[in-house]
């Protein structure tokens, strides 16, 4: 639980390079989380807290939510990459409460009190060892995010969806839009397991209830999208229709997250062709780049209100390409 007692939308100052060594491990973590060289530029700046990180959706492994301690996202403050192989998935970064303090607007901006020990601290601590190929491997918050947030947190535990609402992570609708999704994907799980197909409702499928159409390889369209161009969401049908049995499209997955957006149109924030595989740390080349999009996000609908808000990666079969006035 937080100790500030933070919510969205209050007003903090990152704390000096000095002040934030002076909490860092010779990992430069504290808790087990990294404070990452692409977070130095912030140092100082005033920012306003965006979602409360009181919890996140285990995306390594699948095992579903796990509680985090003590911290928050903010506004705007995303990684850029330039530290770690130029990767582009932008995450949004998390923030220490340690690493923050409550001001006010009145309040006049602090000195910030550089420190020349702090970047070689965390550029060293940006490489994991290498792979038995030789290959680079990278650490991030994005990979050690199972250190820093080491316990799971069960749907049961209804203290979570509190704190949504109190820190206003979520309204009151959306927590109970989010629950009785949650609700309904553990009935059909429970029932895949258990009952003949005969008896599933909708094939025992997550709500959303899509299937992919294609059998065999997935199809493929070259936009050439970059970035400001102006984009529409195709309809989830033509979308499943590119998709295999697992809505995947060569590997890319369609969720009921990226669903929810079919038919608005929106800008290229980015063509991405490189990131970081969370697990290993290796930094992938894309074979086919995809796009994100600005201001599409998964916002946690179907992830009991998880407040990451990870940019979703979209094939450019998924989109068609409009004009300003079109």
């Amino acid at each position: 639980m937080d100790t500030m007692s933070l919510r969205a939308g209050d007003l903090v100052e990152v704390r000096s390079e000095a002040e934030i060594l002076a909490t860092l491990d010779e990992r430069g973590e504290l808790e087990g989380l990294p404070f990452m060289p692409e977070m130095l530029k912030f140092c100082g700046q005033r920012l306003t807290v965006h979602k409360v990180a009181h919890k996140l959706c285990d995306t390594l492994y699948k095992t579903g939510l796990r509680r985090m301690d003590s911290a928050v996202h903010l506004l705007g403050a995303r990684c850029d990459g330039a530290d770690h192989g130029g990767c582009q998935t932008a995450c949004s970064l998390y923030w220490k409460e340690a690493w923050i303090k409550r001001v006010d607007p009145a309040d006049l901006p602090s000195d910030g009190v550089p420190d020349s020990r702090l970047l070689p601290l965390l550029e060293v601590n940006t490489r994991k060892p290498a792979g038995e190929d030789g290959s680079e491997r990278y650490s991030c918050q994005a990979t050690e995010l199972l250190r820093a947030a080491p316990k799971p947190l069960p749907m049961a535990d209804l203290t979570q969806f509190v704190t949504d609402v109190r820190t206003r992570n979520a309204g009151l609708g959306a927590t109970l839009r989010a629950v009785a999704i949650g609700l309904y994907n553990r009935f059909q799980h429970v029932t895949r397991t258990r009952l003949p197909k005969a008896l599933l409702i909708n094939k025992g499928r997550p709500w959303g209830h899509m299937t992919g159409t294609v059998r065999g390889r997935t199809p493929v369209t070259t936009l050439d999208l970059r970035p400001g161009e102006l984009v529409r969401i195709k309809s989830k049908q033509d979308i499943l229709d590119t998709v295999n049995e697992d809505l995947a499209n060569r590997g890319m997955n369609f969720d009921a997250e990226l669903a929810r957006y079919c038919g608005q149109t929106a800008r290229v924030r980015a063509r991405v062709d490189r990131c970081l595989d969370e697990r290993t740390g290796r930094l992938l080349e894309m074979k086919t780049p995809c796009i994100v999009l600005e201001d599409v996000v998964c916002a946690g609908v179907h992830s009991l209100n998880c407040p990451r808000e990870f940019f979703p990666f979209w094939r450019e079969i998924w989109l068609e390409r409009v004009t300003d006035g079109g």
